[in-house]
């Protein structure tokens, strides 16, 4: 009886799939379990797309970022999922187990090394879980809180924050097209750190699908597994759905400016000094830098009016020569459209655009730093910066609010004792081998020459700024990551927080079904881990 249920169970999912996206050739080739898996637990066929759909290119491009992971030799996932509802997604999770097809989900496509859509293993098996369909954001004002789906982009959360009231914020990162999903995964910061902490120090609860294809929110899944998901990297304990969050209050109007300064004036001053002044400044003031070509850009929020702001300049960065016509107020949601495209006069509803910015290459690296780096380090670099492949550098200073977190109260253990984080970005349009080992040289370079200058022991690094040039998984004979070769790039992201998300991760998956190229691996048994 069960085998002739299943028989048709198949030939129903086949004539559906047959007038869906998906070709009937597809049901006979090596995805066909999975696919026949998928409709059978009630995936609609229009949501599955596979290499042979019409539309599976556009919807594989539709969030990436990097042009890095698209080119014709990386490794395409067979299917990609479009969830509509979270049923979905469970189903993605317990089909993917079943027949041998990993998920690897993905919000908004900004993975620097392109993890949540495209594999450097050819022999993987995986589908893409995109959750772009999954972006409600409900805020309720008067609790200051704010459910946000994974898909949703950080511009479509502070919209939604600021139409519902003129005094709350979310603090989160400057980008408005970054998914929420990837960003609270790794931490995230933005403009209100100093003040606030990091978006994921301002989560209270989340709904995730573990691997067993359940859906659970912090309750049921325990505050271990709820710390780790809060810093501890997408990809590595299950997929995180919708995420609570804490609005934090800002006043109705906040002070911004801009300042540039050139080589000629003094620019290797200012930025030697700023590295004392920035994280020391009052936690409602950041004062961020963004070092391109030959100037130094001096970019600040004040949470608070012009005056006050001119007052801790003259106070404590007299230097930088800021005067009251550099400054503008406006409101906190004029401010993330005022650091994402340098106006606070374009209107709010480009924060709505999920495209975003042109699609280009990309390779980042990142650095954390703890004593100021000499004046004659700042000199040299301006050589990096002239050239014409040279990328950029942005500086965020930490302190404040930031430096008063444990390291221990989420993954993310960069808090007191660092000055600055430094973000090495370099991006370019023309395809290549040839533009591709410039930009990657340039790069790779100037990290080589900072490398006495920052942290040691290890020199650490940003898991949302990824880098696979820190290590990359290799697997162990019983098909699950090697906890050793992890620890190389995993105690850079994490310090001493690793161990305890590789035992977080042996408690709710320590079959290693959620894994990429750099995800957390399952503790050993014989290591233990004494809190769990």
């Amino acid at each position: 009886m069960r085998g002739i249920l299943y028989q048709l169970v198949v030939v129903a999912a086949i004539c559906a799939l047959s007038s869906g996206s998906i070709p009937v050739a597809s049901v006979f080739n090596a995805t066909d379990a999975f696919l026949v898996c998928l409709v059978g637990a009630g995936v609609p066929p229009r949501l599955l797309q596979t290499p042979a759909s019409p539309s599976y290119s556009a919807l594989l491009l539709s969030s990436v970022r990097n042009l890095r992971y698209v080119t014709p030799g990386t490794p395409r996932p067979l299917a990609i999922v479009a969830a509509a509802e979270p049923a979905h997604a469970q189903a993605a999770v317990r089909c993917g187990r079943r027949h041998g097809v990993r998920v690897r989900a993905r919000s908004g496509g900004h993975d620097y090394e392109g993890l949540s859509y495209a594999s450097l293993d050819p022999r993987e098996r995986f589908a893409v879980l995109d959750l772009a369909a999954l972006r409600d954001v409900r805020v309720d004002s008067a609790r200051a809180e704010a459910w946000a789906g994974s898909g949703a982009t950080l511009g479509e959360v502070y919209y939604a924050v600021a139409a519902a009231s003129r005094v709350l914020a979310f603090p989160a990162g400057i980008c408005p097209t970054v998914g929420v999903g990837g960003h609270l995964s790794g931490g995230g910061f933005g403009t209100l750190m100093r003040r606030y902490g990091l978006a994921a120090d301002n989560v209270i609860d989340a709904v995730l699908v573990d691997a067993d294809g359940r859906l659970l929110n912090r309750t049921t899944m325990g505050e271990d597994l709820f710390w780790a998901i809060r810093g501890g990297g997408g990809e590595s304990f299950g997929v995180v759905l919708s995420w609570k969050l804490r609005l934090v209050r800002v006043p109705e109007t906040v002070t911004v400016f801009t300042v540039r300064r050139s080589i000629r004036q003094s620019a290797s001053d200012l930025i030697t000094k700023w590295q004392a002044i920035a994280p020391a400044l009052p936690r409602d003031l950041i004062l961020r830098v963004v070092v391109q070509n030959q100037h130094a850009q001096f970019e600040a929020l004040f949470l608070g009016r012009c005056s006050r702001l001119l007052d801790h300049m003259r106070a404590h960065f007299p230097d930088l020569g800021v005067t009251q016509p550099d400054c503008e107020e406006i409101s906190w949601i004029q401010s993330t459209v005022y650091f994402a495209f340098y106006s606070s006069s374009k209107p709010l509803e480009l924060l709505l655009d999920r495209s975003g910015e042109t699609r280009r290459y990309v390779k980042a690296k990142s650095d954390f730093v703890q004593e100021p780096i000499p004046r004659h380090v700042w000199e040299n670099t301006w050589s990096w910066l002239e050239k014409p492949e040279a990328g950029l550098l942005i500086l965020d200073p930490y302190g404040g609010r930031m430096g008063s977190i444990s390291p221990s109260a989420t993954p993310f253990p960069h808090r007191k004792g660092n000055l600055y984080n430094i973000q090495y970005y370099s991006y370019w349009f023309e395809n290549g081998t040839a533009a591709l080992e410039k930009r990657m040289t340039w790069v790779r370079g100037l990290y080589g020459q900072m490398e006495p200058y920052v942290s040691k022991n290890p020199r650490t690094g940003y898991i949302n700024y990824k880098d696979l040039d820190l290590g990359t998984n290799e697997l162990e004979d019983n098909n699950v990551t090697s906890y050793a070769k992890a620890r190389i790039w995993g105690e850079k992201y994490f310090k001493g927080n690793f161990e305890r998300l590789a035992a977080v991760k042996a408690m709710v998956d320590p079959d290693d079904f959620f894994r990429n190229e750099q995800s957390i691996p399952p503790l050993p048994a014989a290591k233990g881990w004494s809190s769990i």
